[in-house]
């Protein structure tokens, strides 16, 4: 085993938190601290993000992390090791193409014997005699034409038989291939990326000591939505409900027997805390903090005085600027610029500010401006109008700003720094830049990750940080499992919640005479269930699948089950116009109800029957009730009521029946009407 060998460090996923979109992963590795403490850790997914990356040592025995940065590494891939699907795909578009081809050729040549014809000869002078026909070899002709093309037809019906069958299996190896799980490696070459770690011994450890890491780091392309399984038995009080979740990944690892966390939570949302300063009064004032910024060393212009003299290539032509092209743009100032270095346009010929202004190719001095703008500029605190064709004057630079530099956090970050060359200007060659950290691949790979995010739904089902309102939520799955980095849905168990539950029939015969289920939940547990669809089984037989709201810990919601054919429900009508009072002053509407119920079902049950009476704001409106109904209690949300319902609750036992009478008067002047007419119900 080679050195090199000996500090790369293998690593298992352990476990997997799923946000909103994206998740957190934690990697475990073990070994034998290296004498210089150089750990390369490797198997980790090509869409990590690098700033996430987080590593510690969480049994230190004097080892402590104190430097992780993430590497890439690519090799070509053997051909004996890669992916079995992928060359099938491979090997069954190049037998596609070869059966279009062959059909291809088969269309040719029915072609070319289609377009057999006798010759016509040419025409006849009238002084020549006639020429006799010769029908027989027409006639052979025809006999050889429909003889070949019916072998050629033969021939064509069984070569596109046989293309449709590849294409059937190229369309099966494609879709496979598509749904793969992207743990694999591409087709030529593979990919590993590692994590390198600085260790520090101290304290109690030695270089030689094994220790396991954790390794932390969060990638993008993981969704996850709620769902639930609900099982009850007619009459009892509590039955099982079982959390599920849909989850779908594509970050390019396949998470095998991880322990899985579902979380509610922003993952991209900022967690900082902002730094308050404290203001002191008196003479005495703390120091500023160091930047981590020095100047750049003496000298550094007349390091490139060499490479200023020597002979240089031809400059490529530069095409001309006519006068009314716009002026260039001035660069921006530099970070070295912002701390208090001499602008590039000012800077000497030669030096380590830049070339002069005079050796910029087609710089072209802006047009004066016309007579019309001049007449609109300010005539009083405004600069002095400039002479036809004389050149603006030159911009002055902004002043530096006071006080110490204050580099970026992005400047301070030296692993990422660049030392720009000598063919930098503007007072950027011989010194340190953030570099451009953009990854083409990895940011292909992030973005494939990333579409798992636009996957359809399942039915019912509700986005979690939707759902949750302002509370966040996590839920940890009881057993390990398996989710291959596929992109698509994948339903895992999480437990089992304690919820208490009792069937209600409910029915409003005034607006539909069927009488309808519903399931009283009410949530017993500390934690709260999320929106989703439940699937409910009564007494082992599936129901149907319902959208359950969410219910926080103590709450209490109603899950409909749709119709209830067992109980039949009957209402019935009157209407009756009187007139009373003093010379017949009052109109007197009566209106009577009349409600039938029939319980079909081979248990007792209880039904809510809703009824509804008119709401008056006038005064001189009465309304008068004659019935046993009861006011409900106002609920909140989607359970309020409306007003003027009014509620019946009838206990029917298997078999029986009941009837149900009520009423109202309406007592209004008789110089006015009920809106629709006084004779309705």
């Amino acid at each position: 085993m080679t050195i090199e060998e000996a500090r790369r460090w293998a690593s298992n996923l352990d476990s997997v938190v799923v946000y909103e979109q994206g998740a957190v992963c934690r990697r475990l590795a073990r070994g034998a601290v290296p004498p210089d403490g150089r750990v390369r850790v490797t198997g980790l997914p090509r869409s990590l993000d690098p700033a996430s990356l987080r590593a510690r040592v969480p049994d230190a025995r004097g080892v402590r992390v104190s430097e992780a940065r993430v590497e890439v590494e690519a090799e070509p891939l053997d051909a004996s090791a890669a992916d079995g699907l992928r060359v099938e795909v491979e090997r069954l578009r190049d037998e596609h193409a070869a059966a279009r081809g062959r059909r291809d050729h088969q269309l040719n040549l029915i072609e070319e014997v289609r377009s057999l014809r006798p010759v016509v000869p040419p025409a006849r002078r009238p002084e020549d005699a006639l020429r006799r026909t010769p029908v027989d070899a027409w006639l052979e002709l025809a006999d050889f034409v429909e003889e070949r093309l019916t072998r050629l037809h033969s021939r064509l019906v069984e070569l596109e038989d046989a293309l449709g069958g590849v294409e059937h299996e190229l369309g099966v190896a494609v879709d496979k291939l598509a749904r793969a799980s992207t743990d694999a490696p591409s087709a030529h070459v593979e990919t590993t990326v590692s994590a390198l770690l600085t260790l520090d011994v101290s304290g109690a450890g030695s270089p030689d000591s094994e220790i396991e890491l954790e390794l932390e780091y969060g990638v993008p392309g993981a969704v996850w939505a709620p769902a639930y399984r609900l099982t009850y038995r007619q009459g009892d009080s509590s039955g099982r409900l079982v959390l599920r979740a849909s989850v779908a990944q594509r970050t390019g690892e396949d998470w095998t027997d991880v322990a899985l966390g579902l979380a509610t939570a922003d993952l991209r949302r900022g967690t900082g805390l902002p730094k308050l300063r404290s203001l002191r009064i008196g003479r005495s004032q703390p120091g500023p903090a160091p930047a981590g910024w020095r100047e750049p060393p003496a000298g550094l212009s007349d390091l490139f005085a060499g490479y200023d003299t020597a002979p240089r290539r031809p400059a490529p032509t530069v095409r001309p600027v006519t006068p009314s092209a716009t002026p260039p743009v001035p660069p921006p100032l530099s970070a070295p610029q912002a701390y208090g270095g001499p602008p590039a346009s000012l800077a000497a010929p030669g030096g380590a500010g830049g070339a002069a202004p005079e050796r910029f190719a087609g710089h072209v001095p802006a047009p004066a401006p016309t007579a019309r703008a001049r007449k609109a500029e300010p005539r009083s605190g405004g600069p002095a109008p400039a002479a036809p064709g004389a050149a603006p004057p030159p911009p002055a630079p902004p002043s530096p700003p006071a006080g110490p530099p204050r580099p970026s956090g992005a400047e301070l970050d030296y692993s990422a720094l660049v030392l720009c060359g000598p063919d930098e200007r503007d007072g950027r060659r011989g010194r340190l830049f953030p570099g451009s950290s953009a990854d083409p691949v990895a940011t292909e790979h992030r973005h494939r990750a990333e579409s798992v995010a636009v996957l359809p739904l399942p039915g019912h089902a509700v986005r979690p940080r939707e759902s949750a309102g302002s509370f966040d939520h996590r839920f940890d799955t009881a057993a390990r499992t398996d989710i291959p980095s596929d992109g698509t849905w994948h339903t895992v168990t999480v437990g089992e919640i304690a919820v208490g539950m009792h069937t209600e029939y409910l029915c409003t015969p005034s607006v539909e005479q069927t009488v309808y289920a519903a399931l009283t939940l009410s949530n017993s547990s500390a934690q709260a269930l999320l929106a989703g669809p439940v699937e409910v089984t009564v007494d082992d037989d599936f129901l149907l699948t319902a959208a359950l709201p969410t219910l926080a810990p103590g709450g209490v919601r109603r899950v409909g089950l749709g119709p209830v054919e067992g109980i039949q429900v009957t209402r019935r009508t009157h209407v009756r116009e009187s007139t009373s009072g003093l010379r017949n002053s009052t109109t007197v509407l009566d209106h009577r109800v009349h409600v039938e119920l029939a319980n079909r079902l081979a248990g007792p049950v209880t039904v809510e029957v809703r009824e509804r009476v008119p709401v008056s704001s006038e005064p001189d409106v009465r309304i008068e009730e004659r019935a046993d109904w009861s006011v409900p209690e106002d609920g909140s949300g989607p359970d309020r009521l409306a007003a003027g319902t009014r509620v019946w609750r009838v206990g029917l036992p298997a078999g029986g029946t009941s009837e149900l009478d009520g009423g109202y008067e309406i007592r209004i002047p008789a110089g006015r009407t009920v809106v629709g007419g006084n004779r309705r119900s």
